[in-house]
């Protein structure tokens, strides 16, 4: 068009024209629609302790029922539960912890796997998303044999962990594998039992199970530490670089907005539950006084933080991130 040319635009064009750009900056039918993404980024966080780094994976969260399944006085449980903005059933997450002490990557619980349903069996995913491949894994520690810490040793019908050797306390193998203690157990139980010798025996077979008792010295750097209560070998995991600790300690507690204030509270997972409250007392005792930073299974992700006392037999759970 010359620059000598007018330009001749009726009053209709003008009004089309500016309806059009107007409408680019309009919502609803104009606009393409977006889909709801309906996802987390991964799930992994990495920190120091010493030389060995650890990474926090996650392998999902779950609702649990929190009113119905922790044992304790129901008023203040309820009121602990209300004065965290928690209703009875609360989220819960399931950590697993990889640490790589430069000569071996070791993996403390493996997740649920497929066994739990769509909530659970992330762990993989995060694991390589973090930088590293199942078949890495030298070791893979249980806390126990609960089927969210152990369904995760199995993908499929191969091994998830090929060339992992598997420990774990005896106490817990011996009670969990003998058909015995299933035949003699209530209906609902039975699973934990079918879990167990589903996720290990193929890791028996292939001669990669093994055990150990009490407290134990597993590799350089990584000790076991018992805590029998919630189940009859429930171990926890000391973790040690120059002069730096990290205790991994499984189930110990399963709502921290309750079992801190008060510890006598336990669960309705655990096979001695007074065996368990005088676990809840000592442990915190000893990390609340030592300053040992630790990681728990159900702790909010990723699990790690301090544990300071609140008062007379009252603790409060302090988040590392």
């Amino acid at each position: 068009m010359s620059n000598s040319q007018p330009i001749n635009l009726s009053r209709r064009s003008l009004l089309i024209a500016s309806c059009a750009c107007f409408g680019c900056a309009l919502p609803g039918s104009l606009l393409a629609s977006a889909p709801l993404v309906k996802g987390d980024a991964p799930g992994f966080y990495r920190l120091m302790v010493g030389d060995y780094e650890i990474t926090a994976l996650s392998d999902g969260k779950s609702p649990l029922a929190a009113m119905k399944l922790l044992q304790g006085d129901p008023s203040r449980i309820a009121e602990a539960l209300k004065s965290n903005f928690l209703a009875e059933e609360v989220v819960t997450s399931h950590n697993s912890f990889l640490v790589n002490t430069g000569a071996k990557l070791v993996l403390v619980d493996a997740g649920a796997g497929t066994l739990l349903g769509p909530h659970f069996g992330e762990l993989l995913s995060n694991l390589r998303s973090a930088g590293y491949r199942p078949e890495q894994i030298d070791e893979v520690l249980l806390t126990h044999l609960h089927a969210d810490h152990i369904g995760g040793l199995m993908s499929g019908n191969e091994l998830a962990f090929p060339n992992a050797t598997i420990r774990a306390d005896k106490r817990d193998t011996d009670y969990w594998m003998s058909e015995e203690n299933k035949r003699a157990a209530p209906a609902e139980a039975k699973r934990f039992f079918e879990a167990s010798t589903a996720s290990l025996s193929p890791y028996l077979r292939a001669g990669r199970l093994e055990t150990f008792e009490g407290s134990a010295d597993l590799l350089p750097g990584v000790r076991s530490r018992p805590a029998y209560g919630h189940t009859p070998g429930h171990t926890m995991y000391e973790v040690e670089s120059r002069g730096e600790r990290l205790l991994l300690w499984g189930d110990i507690v399963h709502v921290a907005a309750v079992q801190f204030s008060d510890p006598s509270v336990t669960i309705g997972y655990d096979a001695d539950r007074a065996e368990a409250e005088q676990e809840h007392f000592r442990v915190f005792d000893d990390v609340a006084k030592n300053k040992h930073l630790i990681g728990g299974a159900h702790l909010p992700f990723p699990g790690l933080g301090h544990v300071r006392t609140n008062g007379e037999k009252s603790y409060a759970f302090v988040p590392f991130a």
